[in-house]
């Protein structure tokens, strides 16, 4: 079972005491995507909220008894945490990495909501079932994880419909060719934009966002 955490104001996420206490509360596997130094400088940031989301925490668990401590945990060391139980599927698998040792490239996390107006099976057919194709055509990523949200595990928890983490060249921090693999040809990027931004306004997903680039680490 999968849980993902967005954290605001979090602390040191990389602490060796962290990971030892998540595992101890029987996490099968912990993974960190930070807003760090390293991608400060991105050129794709949005957020719906007051504060911005600078941390999300995926945990895998034998299943849902433990949610409640590990937000406990995670609340010890950020100023807000809110969470939900997802189902993931990876249309591009990201690389396997060292425990503890960056990823390459950039991680975007995407949190999506679904318009009132667009029943739940429409929604999630236009999504997972007509999107995915256009998304994996008209962007560079490595690596493409699609996680539907099942239910929040945290009070007060925002309403989101899904996370989407996308992996990039770290070129595509400052460069939108590097972004969109359009390799230099500007007639091509937009192509690949309009197309990209056609796609996304089908399911909502051209409104009401926020995009979270972080650092990519596996802890356990």
């Amino acid at each position: 079972m999968k849980v993902m955490f967005a954290l605001w104001d979090a602390g040191d996420l990389l602490a060796d005491e962290l990971t030892v206490r998540l595992s101890a509360a029987g996490t099968i596997a912990v993974q960190a995507n930070i807003s760090d130094a390293t991608v400060a400088n991105a050129m794709l940031r949005l957020t719906t909220f007051d504060d911005p989301i600078n941390a999300v925490v995926s945990v895998w668990l034998p299943d849902q008894h433990e949610t409640d401590t590990v937000a406990d945990i995670l609340a010890s060391t950020a100023k807000r945490v809110a969470g939900w139980r997802v189902e993931e599927v990876s249309p591009i698998e990201p690389p396997s990495v060292p425990l503890r040792e960056r990823a390459p490239g950039l991680a975007n996390i995407a949190f999506l909501r679904r318009p009132d107006t667009l029943p739940q099976a429409e929604w999630l057919h236009r999504w997972r079932d007509q999107h995915t194709e256009v998304a994996i055509a008209t962007q560079a990523t490595f690596g493409y994880v699609q996680n539907l949200v099942l239910e929040s595990v945290t009070d007060a928890a925002p309403d989101i419909a899904a996370i989407v983490e996308e992996l990039f060249p770290i070129e595509a921090l400052t460069d939108a060719h590097a972004f969109y693999g359009s390799n230099g040809d500007n007639a091509e990027l937009t192509r690949r934009i309009n197309r990209l931004m056609n796609s996304i306004s089908t399911f909502g997903a051209d409104r009401d966002i926020d995009v979270v680039p972080t650092s990519r680490y596996r802890l356990s």
